[in-house]
């Protein structure tokens, strides 16, 4: 229950006090005091709002005692006061009638009114405690909220230089071996920042543009290996309104190229999204060098935005054998496309 549906709780209640202390009285039971039941009405209106917006903000502490007695007192003393100067002095001096009988001692009155006083105390206290929870909810799921889009985008942060560092290594050796791809790999690493520089900051994106990201670099990343036709890529896209949030995919393809062995080697490469299931499957040789840690970033990225942006949506399984890197990973994409 958001805040703004207090208002009708409030509302609600008011409802069934006024019929049940006020008009089912008087058109029911055809009573004689419906004066003071306005008045009461009335007072219990004040002092609900009295002990609701500030006894209890101000004064009523769960863990000090002495401090909740107070808070009760005060809220009695709003009550019985507003109750004193309706029924005991305005009906009185304009209508000749009182509730009470003259000589009732102001001790006793109080007293009496404790009794009266504590429904309508306690019901605001517990709707104020109510609206309390209501807001620290609300409070630390925007907290929630802005600690995952922080970190989210801290996240994003780091893919895009890692990428960068990759792609201008590739662009150095061919510049260095005085390839004649050295000019094509530039052009195609630009194509890949304009893509990054534009959708890292978007929260969803086109599954097919993610994909774009991987041919593209896989484009660059054919110009620095012997045997291109190695590189087997399957898609099968069925469902062109899927999205998916940036950079899930790259990484692992990024891997591949940077600590694969394409000495006569390639790698298999599937994409599909058969009833809004992306599946993405990867294997390739290993060249037997360790990981280095600039590499161990982005697949340890990847794990913390699946887990972060898909709950229990995701299946991840690599699997890191002796001679080949397999990544196998399922993302449930319905609940993200209406």
């Amino acid at each position: 229950m958001k805040t703004s549906k207090l208002l009708y709780l409030h509302i609600f209640f008011w409802v069934i006090y006024i019929i049940g202390a006020v008009l089912i009285p008087y058109f029911v039971f055809y009573s004689n005091a419906t004066i003071f039941n306005i008045t009461f009405f009335i007072t219990s209106i004040i002092c609900f709002y009295v002990n609701y917006f500030i006894v209890v903000p101000r004064f009523f502490e769960a863990d000090k005692i002495y401090k909740s007695i107070v808070a009760f007192f005060l809220s009695v003393s709003s009550f019985v006061l507003v109750r004193y100067f309706a029924e005991e002095w305005f009906l009185p001096t304009y209508f000749g009638i009182r509730n009470y009988s003259e000589d009732t001692d102001f001790g006793f009155y109080f007293f009496d009114n404790i009794f009266y006083s504590s429904t309508t105390i306690f019901i605001s206290t517990t709707f104020w405690f109510f609206k309390y929870s209501i807001i620290a909810e609300e409070e630390k799921s925007q907290l929630i909220e802005a600690k995952k889009t922080a970190e989210l985008q801290a996240l994003k942060t780091q893919i895009n230089p890692h990428f960068i560092f990759n792609s201008l290594n590739n662009i150095y050796s061919l510049v260095y071996q005085k390839s004649d791809n050295a000019l094509p790999a530039i052009e195609e690493l630009s194509r890949l920042l304009r893509y990054s520089t534009k959708d890292l900051g978007e929260d969803q994106i086109a599954l097919e543009k993610e994909i774009g990201y991987i041919e593209s670099l896989m484009a660059l990343e054919k110009l620095r290996i012997k045997n291109p036709e190695l590189l087997v890529f399957e898609k099968k896209i069925l469902h062109l309104n899927l999205s998916i949030s940036p950079m899930i995919l790259v990484p692992f393809v990024e891997n591949a190229f940077k600590h694969g062995d394409f000495r006569n080697k390639g790698f298999t490469m599937r994409i599909s999204d058969e009833n809004k299931i992306l599946h993405f499957y990867l294997s390739n040789y290993k060249t037997g060098k360790m990981k280095d840690t600039v590499s161990g970033i982005g697949i340890d990225n990847v794990r913390k935005r699946l887990e972060i942006l898909y709950p229990q949506r995701y299946t991840l399984d690599i699997k890191d054998l002796e001679k080949e890197f397999v990544v196998d990973l399922k993302i449930n994409l319905r609940d993200e496309n209406h």
